[in-house]
């Protein structure tokens, strides 16, 4: 038997998406806001105060242009519900996104060390930066400083890995405006390759930053699951459960950076009913999403103690075919016409039996002691079952 949370259960009231969405989509629109001039006002400054690292900044700044737009895309998408197509919802094109934004912060780190690199490798004559591209690197620090505490502090409010990495694309940028402050001031100052030295450092910052992020959402598209850690408090909420005996075959798997899809196998009684494993389960469901903040969805498969994945289990034959056998090997029993209900209990490589029958009917074997003796008889004659108990009503 599997539980798997209903839609309700696993995700916050559509409310709070809606909430968590508009955050996301307006952190990002301020730092596009503030991206597009910013950038065009450091590329104008940076070629007309001549400054190969300004230049590289503003390239930097327009490179979190784009990065805007797509994780504005990526959230729109990443918002929706589950569908037919797909059943886990949307979570993971915030991923996908993710990993882009890792891609272009690399691809812009290789175009700017390349042209810095021509300068420092005595490709081009280097040129002194004037007061203009010094005092544009000076705005785009604090401009980008304020935005990058501004986005952060929204990706924790909306648990938002995708927002986080653009968070932080903000911030390598404020970097990059320290560095290019440095290198601007340090070549006016009587040490003109300095600048094509901080375009060096810029594009650095760019690749491992973009490393960082892009190699955590790919580790996320090939199913990377939960961290031992995290795995650990979620074995513990289990077997806490009462009823759980044991567990076995916990696989996580992470979506949309900090949500998590679980499915476990969970060993109950093989004796109790199906309503109260399905309790059980229920039970484990709510306190996981409850107490661990990844889990948003657990399958549980709940199987009776002591039935294996052996060849011999897969071997029992099932309820029909059984029954064909055990009508058979009782059909000379009169009191196996007033049978009200057969319970099947799958053990391994037997099947234990149960029968219900009414009290009064004794009387047409003898005894209870008569009626179990026979039932044994009957047990031994059906392949596949250990025993049959007779239960009265």
């Amino acid at each position: 038997m599997s539980e798997s949370l209903a839609e309700g259960e696993r995700r916050p009231a559509r409310g709070g998406l809606r909430l968590e969405v508009r955050r996301k989509q307006r952190a990002t629109l301020v730092g596009a806001a503030v991206n597009l001039p910013l950038g065009l006002l450091k590329l104008v400054a940076g070629y007309f105060g001549r400054s190969e690292a300004l230049i590289a900044d503003g390239v930097h700044s327009l490179s979190d242009l784009v990065s805007d737009a797509v994780v504005l895309a990526a959230i729109r998408v990443g918002a929706k519900s589950a569908d037919h197509d797909h059943p886990y919802g949307h979570a993971r094109i915030e991923t996908v996104a993710t990993a882009f934004v890792g891609m272009l912060l690399i691809v812009t780190a290789g175009f700017i060390a390349w042209n810095a690199g021509v300068v420092l490798l005595g490709g081009a004559t280097p040129v002194v930066p004037g007061w203009p591209a010094l005092a544009a690197a000076i705005a785009s620090l604090i401009l980008k400083e304020a935005l990058f505490w501004y986005t952060r502090h929204q990706a924790r409010r909306t648990r938002s890995l995708l927002l986080e990495a653009n968070a932080w694309h903000h911030r390598s940028d404020a970097a990059s405006s320290v560095v290019a402050v440095v290198a601007v001031a340090g070549s006016m100052a009587g040490m003109p390759l300095l600048d094509a030295v901080g375009a060096v450092l810029i594009a650095t910052m760019l690749a491992a930053f973009g490393w960082r992020y892009g190699w955590q959402s790919l580790r996320e598209l090939v199913d990377t699951g939960l961290a031992p850690d995290r795995l650990s408090v979620v074995r513990d909420h289990i077997g806490d459960v009462p009823g759980v005996r044991r567990m076995r075959r916990l696989r996580t798997r992470t979506m949309g950076g900090h949500a998590a899809y679980a499915d476990v196998g969970v060993m109950v009684d093989p004796y109790i009913s199906l309503s109260e494993a399905h309790r059980i389960s229920e039970e484990i469901s709510d306190r996981l999403v409850s107490h661990v903040d990844e889990i948003a969805d657990i399958c549980i498969h709940i199987e009776p103690d002591g039935h294996e994945d052996a060849p011999a289990a897969f071997d029992l034959p099932l309820r029909t075919e059984l029954m064909t056998g055990l009508r058979a090997a009782w059909a000379d029993l009169p009191i196996a016409g007033h049978i009200e209900r057969v319970t099947l209990h799958y053990l391994n490589d037997a099947v234990d039996v149960e029968v219900l029958l009414p009290f009064e009917q004794v009387e047409l074997v003898g005894s209870v002691a008569m009626v179990r003796s026979r039932f044994a008889a009957v047990a031994r004659e059906v392949p596949g079952v250990r025993a049959i108990r007779p239960l009265f009503r």
